[in-house]
């Protein structure tokens, strides 16, 4: 059996999944969304994203819509009759139009409901967590508070700092997206629990404001803004 899907993602950890879902024999990825191009550096160089180069450089079809909302978007995702929407970093809520095509399943670098929101990784260096892990869930239309299908766990190294923990987790994403797929219908999706949710926002360049009392904070920021 080949799996039609329909991917949604913009930056890096969606372009590796989306590579390994490209690479396997048993996906046949029909379309991609991804945000907008967007100016980068001094210049101010419109830029593509880098799933959109992906996805181009294997001839997959490519929308870039502002909203999801916009005109034509769901329709286009629903003629593929997708069997999946597979989501990563992607960076919108998904409308109710788009919900109802076919199982939406976010890939979420946290152990949901654990740092719901734009920045799980950063968060948990921040926090000092011993582990952390990806998250496969179904989506609904609240900000990852979908029920929860598998999850995968990693015990942090003391000293790891972002980018490491990012191109672990980004592996772990890939390997538990194509589990979540070819298992999906024999999994028992959990409810969150609402009492451990914990919300996160966008890093700001405020947010990497030190004071050279605290050594722990330092410390923290530094392995958690790494890069940043």
């Amino acid at each position: 059996m080949k799996y039609t899907i329909v991917y949604m993602g913009t930056p890096h950890y969606a372009k590796e999944i989306l590579a390994t879902l490209i690479e396997a024999d048993d996906m046949d990825v029909a379309l991609v969304l991804t945000q907008p191009d967007r100016p980068v550096g001094r210049k101010r160089v419109l830029t593509p994203p880098s799933v959109k180069v992906l996805a181009q450089s294997h001839d997959i079809a490519v929308l870039q819509p502002h909203r999801l909302r916009d005109e034509g978007i769901a329709e286009a995702i629903a003629l593929l009759k997708p069997d999946f929407i597979i989501v990563a970093a992607f960076g919108q809520i998904l409308p109710r139009e788009i919900l109802d095509i076919a199982p939406c399943i976010n890939l979420h670098a946290s152990l949901l409901p654990q740092y719901r929101g734009a920045s799980p990784v950063q968060q948990s260096l921040l926090y000092g967590d011993a582990t952390t892990g990806v998250t496969s869930m179904l989506m609904e239309e609240g900000l990852d508070t979908g029920d929860i299908l598998q999850k995968s766990v990693f015990v942090i190294p003391p000293t790891m700092r972002l980018q490491g923990l990012m191109q672990k987790l980004t592996n772990d994403a890939c390997s538990l997206t194509l589990s979540t797929i070819r298992n999906f219908a024999g999994l028992n999706p959990q409810k969150q629990n609402e009492s451990e949710a914990t919300l996160c926002k966008k890093i700001k360049k405020p947010d990497g404001e030190v004071d050279f009392m605290k050594a722990k904070e330092v410390y923290a920021k530094y392995r958690a803004f790494e890069g940043c």
